[in-house]
């Protein structure tokens, strides 16, 4: 751990900003340009793709890539039936940005090493943005990108949700709409610094004011309202943290920094998955802000927080057995 490190990325967070909202198209671009400072690791393939409705960005490991096509050829000599010697694994992955901005290029720097680090494929959903398409247009988004993978024929139990931010809260939001449409369970959630509650009534939204480097009460309220669009916020869709019914929820890991004022979205969402029985790890981090698992590269407890995220994927996704691959 290095102070001097967190510093930096403190220091680096808190640049002067306008006064006044910005515009949406300014909070894109300047989101945009944040992001396309963050390291992401070498040895990707990144190819766009469709989901659902929906553009994607398929993340690859090389390595990966290569070992399944040398497997497959192997395969195909031998009259083996295909796929039955690779260990798959897919990572669903929702970007962050409050709903309003960023992209599956924004978010490349988590998904490039979350992929390089467990070598799954990881598919980042281009879902609907506010305030064009307000909730639950992402949810919807997020619901049909996981039916596509499941029709597919990928099984749920070699698929994760995961995501940063807002992209955090849709891995549990997507789960729950995929529990009331009755499809089956993805096998894991990861979220980085998730957004799970729209009434902002946690704790920390006050106690952690100033200690934030990136948002505050108004920031939030800001995007916020543009999801909601006149929603009621008080639904577990939108503040799953205080109303979420989390019965039947898979594994989850949820990561956050001291530092951030979303703290309490992650620490009650624990709350709430230990009494439905859900497993879960709360995994808190001191003194780094929102989303710190970005700075991959700079920040040394970035690099641990991912090693530990993907150690947890590589725990928990399984590869189908052969029945249910022949019955594919």
């Amino acid at each position: 751990m290095s102070k001097e490190q967190r510093a930096q990325v403190d220091a680096m967070l808190r640049q002067p900003r306008p006064d006044s909202p910005r515009s949406v198209e300014a909070m894109r671009a300047g989101f945009k340009a944040m992001m396309a400072q963050m390291a992401v690791p070498g040895g990707l393939r990144t190819t766009r793709t469709t989901l659902g409705d929906r553009p994607a960005l398929s993340v690859e490991s090389l390595e990966s890539v290569n070992s399944v096509e040398a497997v497959e050829a192997v395969e195909a000599v031998n009259s083996v039936e295909p796929g039955s010697g690779t260990h798959p694994g897919t990572i669903l992955y929702f970007h962050g940005g409050g709903w309003v901005f960023g992209s599956p290029e924004t978010a490349l720097s988590l998904t490039g090493n979350l992929v390089a680090r467990t070598g799954f494929r990881a598919y980042s959903l281009d879902y609907r943005l506010a305030p064009e398409h307000p909730f639950p247009a992402a949810i919807e988004d997020a619901l049909s990108a996981y039916r596509a993978l499941l029709d597919r024929g990928e099984s749920p139990s070699a698929i994760a949700f995961a995501g940063d931010s807002a992209g955090g809260g849709l891995s549990v939001t997507a789960c729950l709409a995929a529990r009331d449409a009755g499809l089956p369970m993805p096998a894991a959630i990861v979220a980085f610094s998730p957004g799970l509650d729209a009434t902002r009534t946690g704790e920390s939204m006050d106690s952690k004011a100033g200690v934030d480097p990136f948002f505050t009460r108004e920031s939030l309220g800001h995007t916020g309202a543009m999801y909601l669009a006149g929603a009621d916020p008080h639904q577990p869709m939108l503040s799953p943290a205080v109303l979420a019914d989390l019965t039947g929820f898979p594994p989850m890991l949820l990561q956050a920094g001291t530092n951030e004022v979303l703290l309490d979205d992650s620490t009650r969402l624990a709350a709430r998955a230990r009494a439905a029985g859900v497993d879960v790890i709360l995994d808190i981090t001191a003194d780094v802000p929102h989303v710190f698992q970005s700075f991959a590269g700079v920040l040394d407890e970035a690099d641990q927080a991912l090693d530990r995220a993907a150690l947890f994927l590589t725990q928990h996704l399984h590869a189908p057995d052969t029945a249910a691959g022949s019955a594919r």
